[in-house]
């Protein structure tokens, strides 16, 4: 399994939608007509994109220690 990271080439916004791609195993694309479906009901979609956005590192970065 790979490590779930914004890869720093295939991004729109921040890279959510390409690294949870990559991690399942399905295209891009994809990812993101789901993300944009999933926009119509009702949650937290937004919120957890946002906090996607800042907990996963980009690809090629390390995290530092807490």
């Amino acid at each position: 399994m790979s490590s779930l990271a914004r890869p720093a080439n295939d991004r729109v916004i921040a890279g959510v939608c390409a690294a949870l791609a990559r991690r399942f195993g399905v295209s891009s694309t994809t990812m993101r007509v789901l993300f944009l479906l999933s926009c119509l009901l009702p949650g937290p979609q937004f919120l957890l994109y946002v906090a996607l956005w800042i907990f996963l590192p980009a690809e090629g970065k390390s995290r530092a220690a807490w």
